[in-house]
């Protein structure tokens, strides 16, 4: 499996793949697809938006997902991220090393179940921190 940065000539088919990934997730506004374009197109460097994870459906359960969380994993740490925040599923984050956000300190600034805003430390024994996430513009929230 080859892991690569997106170009130009992959948005059509990322927005395909997206959009076919969250068809029949249980958790989708329907909108994946779209917040995807919108963070590409913000120009915004200060977040690094590892999500919404997406495999093809056929091609799910065979260790595509968590090697690009992996690479993302790698590639945040290589930027100096410390930590990596995200909602979503409480059975698939968790094999990935997530817990609880709130064992870090880190709060949503929204109402959400506390086993699905998990937060997974990049870097042993980076420093404690504390506070809400503050989502990009581009997620609607806030």
């Amino acid at each position: 499996m080859i892991i690569r940065q997106e170009e130009t000539k992959d948005y059509k088919a990322v927005y395909r793949v997206v959009k076919s990934a969250f068809d029949s997730a249980e958790h989708s506004d329907g909108n994946e697809q779209d917040l995807v374009n919108a963070l590409r197109n913000s120009g915004g460097s200060t977040q690094l938006a590892l999500a919404p994870l997406s495999v093809i459906p056929g091609r799910q359960r065979q260790g595509i997902g968590k090697a690009l969380i992996q690479e993302g994993h790698r590639r945040a740490r290589e930027l100096g991220y410390r930590y990596s925040v995200v909602l979503g599923s409480e059975t698939y984050y968790p094999q990935m090393g997530y817990l609880p956000a709130e064992q870090y300190g880190i709060q949503a600034p929204f109402d959400v179940p506390r086993e699905n805003f998990m937060a997974c430390q990049l870097e042993k024994g980076a420093p404690q921190i504390s506070g809400v996430v503050q989502y990009a513009k581009e997620f609607g929230i806030g």
